[in-house]
C-alpha cells in the first residue's frame, strides 16, 4: 500500500477563545491606578506616575476565575505596598476573583510554572474548552491554550467502543476530550507529574467520566500496557519519540492508530518537503519498532492518514501531529 500524503485540516470551524476586550479592560485598569495615585492618599504624580501607568500590562491569560499577567508585570516595589482593596478592584475590572503574575517555567522535568498570586488565597481554577471542564492549580501545573485546535480535532474522532491509551496525559488535555466527546470505551492515562495527576483526577470527577479511565502515575514504560489499545495519543513536546516503543507494545495485535506529536524544524528547506520527509522517516521507524516488539505477527502496513499543524512556537519550528494507521497482515501458512 502506498504511503498517504498528509493533508492539512480545514481550520474554518475552529472557534477562538473568548476574552474581555483588551483595550477596554486595559483602560479600566488605568482608571483604577490613576484613582489610587491621585486620590487614595498616595499623592504620586509626575514622571513616576506616568511610568507606573505606561508599564501596566496589555496582555494576560484568563483561566476560569484567575487572571495571569506576564512576568514583567507589576515589578516596581510600589505595587507591593498597595492594599488588598486595590487588587480587588483590578480583579473586578477583569471579572475574576484572583490575580497572579507568571514567572519562568521551572526546568525540573515537569515544566512547572512559577506564579505569584497578587490577589486570592489559592491557585485552583476551572477552565472550560468545548464543553470539557479542566481543573488545575495555576501555581503547580501548566495549561496550554495553544493546543485548542488539536483538542477540537480529537473531539471529532469516532472512537466508539475503542480502548485509548494517552501516554502523556498531563491534566487531561486529550484524555478528557476522548472520554467526553469521542465515545471511547476506556482510556488508560499515563502521567508522571504528581501535581498533574491530582488535576487529572479532579477533571475526571467533575466531567463524570472517572469510571471509564484508569490513571497510571509514573513512568509510562512501567505501566504494563500491552496489546490493549485501538488508539494511542503521544502528546509530548518537544518530541514523543521516547514513547514510540511503549506505544507499539500497547497496540492491539491487529494494530490501530497512533497520533504522534512532534516538533518539526523546517529551517533551510521547504515546509511541505520537510513534512513529507518527516512522515516517511517516521513510518519507516514505526514499522521497524513494530517488527521488533511484535516479532511473531508477520508484516505491518503503516499508513499516514493526516499531518496536522497545531501551532508555530519558534522560528521555523512547528508543533505537528502525525496520524498513522498500523495494520498487521498475518502471513499465510505455506
Amino acid at each position: 500500500m502506498a504511503d498517504a500524503v498528509p493533508v492539512m485540516a480545514n481550520r474554518k470551524d475552529v472557534k477562538k477563545k473568548s476574552y474581555p476586550k483588551r483595550f477596554d479592560a486595559h483602560q479600566l485598569m488605568k482608571n483604577v491606578v490613576q484613582s489610587y495615585l491621585a486620590n487614595k492618599c498616595l499623592r504620586i504624580a509626575g514622571e513616576k506616575a506616568d511610568e507606573l501607568i505606561s508599564n501596566l500590562p496589555t496582555k494576560w491569560q484568563k483561566h476560569g476565575d484567575v487572571m495571569l499577567f506576564p512576568d514583567s508585570s507589576f515589578a516596581d516595589p510600589f505595587w507591593h505596598e498597595l492594599p488588598e482593596t486595590f487588587w480587588q478592584e483590578i480583579a473586578q475590572v477583569h471579572k475574576v476573583s484572583r490575580l497572579g503574575v507568571m514567572g519562568k517555567t521551572v526546568s525540573n522535568g515537569f515544566r512547572q510554572p512559577t506564579v505569584t498570586l497578587l490577589y486570592g488565597k489559592h491557585g485552583w481554577t476551572e477552565h472550560i474548552d468545548n464543553h470539557v471542564r479542566y481543573s488545575f492549580d495555576v501555581t503547580r501545573t501548566m495549561f496550554s491554550s495553544g493546543n485548542i485546535t488539536e483538542k477540537l480535532r480529537v473531539s471529532k474522532f469516532d472512537c466508539t467502543d475503542q480502548v485509548v491509551v494517552d501516554l502523556y496525559a498531563g491534566i487531561g488535555y486529550y484524555t478528557l476530550p476522548y472520554l467526553v466527546h469521542t465515545k471511547a470505551r476506556h482510556v488508560h492515562a499515563c502521567e508522571w507529574n504528581p501535581d498533574a495527576v491530582t488535576a487529572l483526577r479532579k477533571g475526571l470527577a467533575i466531567n463524570k467520566v472517572s469510571d471509564r479511565c484508569t490513571v497510571y502515575e509514573g513512568d509510562n514504560s512501567k505501566a504494563g500496557l500491552e496489546n490493549i489499545a485501538d488508539r494511542i495519543n503521544l502528546g509530548l513536546l518537544p518530541t514523543s519519540r521516547d514513547g514510540w516503543s511503549v506505544a507499539c507494545i500497547a497496540l492491539k495485535p491487529t494494530g490501530g492508530f497512533l497520533h504522534i506529536h512532534d516538533s518539526l524544524n523546517s529551517k533551510g528547506q521547504d515546509r511541505l518537503l520537510a513534512e513529507k520527509n518527516y512522515t516517511l522517516q517516521t513510518i519507516s521507524e514505526i514499522k521497524q519498532i513494530l517488527a521488533d516488539v511484535k516479532p511473531n505477527q508477520a508484516e505491518w502496513n503503516v499508513t499516514a492518514l493526516h499531518l496536522e499543524r497545531v501551532k508555530s512556537y519558534a522560528p521555523h519550528i512547528t508543533h505537528i501531529v502525525l496520524d498513522l494507521h498500523c495494520v498487521c497482515n498475518p502471513l499465510e501458512d505455506e
